[in-house]
């Protein structure tokens, strides 16, 4: 199996290429040998892929041109199968800034869905580092563990995915005050914290990425009862792009707004108080009792894929990365679009 990480260089059969044709169509196929991506305007064959530099335009049968290039990782995930809905790479680039993601790095990550973000993590912490994600649902785990195994060609040695509750088993998953980040992706991660106060280093990054303005009040107002973790530092991110030509130069008429809030906190040393939290503990709450059934879980929100929809899922990733694995493989086997 081609184990090759570097998305550089010929394109070597057991690489997934896109291919860009008429009309800006796109497919995507993993090169093997004998393979052939027939369309309607006629046959591309592997071969005339294989050995040519990214960026290339090869030439099918019926005479059209196809630009051929390997797919960035954000093209990957923004396509793959979902079992859950996926982090956004807008999201994923500012969670491995805000949490300070390291080569090296020992991360945490609950819950897993459908491993987009999972996998930004792993090229971010490098062959030297360990991520162990959770995930409740293994169908969920299934189509992560697919995924990821698609487009990094391998299943990585840095990676263990444990299907369970992150508060069950992460006490003996990990030793105590040996994790330097946690990622909570997850409905209610005000559940978690006292397990990942526990987990963390002193100085480690609990970072938790949610949905909605009552999960980031809740989340919040948790970290600081703990009296374990620096003040918590909220941000959302909005992307706007631009429609550049000649002198039309003006921003686009849609643009990738709210998609989640991420909230960030670090872990203190124990028995420390930062001065400033001294001050806010004689303060009355800024909350009362009606305000925490409003932070419940099913007040919140919780929109769950259907089990025949999620079966559906766990099937697609699931023929993804048997043609990934027969096509490394140099099987005779059928290409995977």
């Amino acid at each position: 199996m081609n184990t090759d990480l570097r998305p550089s260089g010929p394109f070597r059969y057991g690489d997934r290429v896109q291919l860009t044709g008429p009309k800006g169509r796109l497919h995507t196929v993993t090169l093997r040998e004998g393979g052939e991506l027939h369309t309607h305007h006629g046959v591309l064959k592997h071969q005339d892929v294989a050995g040519q530099p990214d960026g290339s335009v090869v030439v099918n049968s019926g005479g059209h041109e196809y630009l051929a290039l390997r797919p960035l990782l954000r093209d990957f995930v923004m396509s793959m199968p979902r079992g859950a809905a996926i982090v956004y790479p807008k999201d994923a680039a500012q969670i491995l800034a805000a949490a300070d993601i390291f080569p090296g790095a020992t991360v945490v990550e609950a819950g897993v869905g459908s491993g987009a973000l999972s996998l930004w993590l792993l090229r971010a912490i490098g062959s030297e580092g360990s991520l162990v994600s959770f995930e409740r649902r293994e169908e969920f785990s299934q189509v992560a563990e697919a995924n990821v195994e698609t487009f990094l060609g391998h299943y990585p040695d840095t990676w263990r995915v444990v299907v369970g509750d992150l508060v069950e088993e992460l006490p003996t998953a990990v030793a105590a005050g040996t994790v330097d980040r946690v990622i909570l992706d997850m409905l209610a991660p005000w559940e978690c914290i006292d397990a990942v106060a526990e987990a963390l280093t002193p100085g480690g990054v609990v970072l938790c990425y949610i949905a909605t303005a009552t999960q980031l009040s809740r989340v919040a107002e948790y970290l600081r009862g703990t009296g374990l973790f620096t003040e918590p530092e909220a941000t959302e991110t909005m992307v706007r792009g631009w429609h550049v030509e000649g002198l039309a130069v003006r921003p686009d008429h849609r643009m990738v707004a709210h998609t989640g809030f991420l909230i960030t906190a670090r872990r203190l040393a124990p028995g420390a108080v930062p001065p400033d939290v001294r001050k806010r503990a004689l303060k009355k709450p800024s909350y009362a009792d009606a305000d925490v059934e409003a932070w419940t879980p099913g007040a919140v929100g919780d929109r769950q894929i259907t089990d025949k929809n999620l079966r559906k899922r766990v099937r697609e990733a699931q023929r993804a990365v048997d043609g990934a694995r027969r096509a490394s493989e140099g099987d005779a086997g059928d290409a995977v679009d």
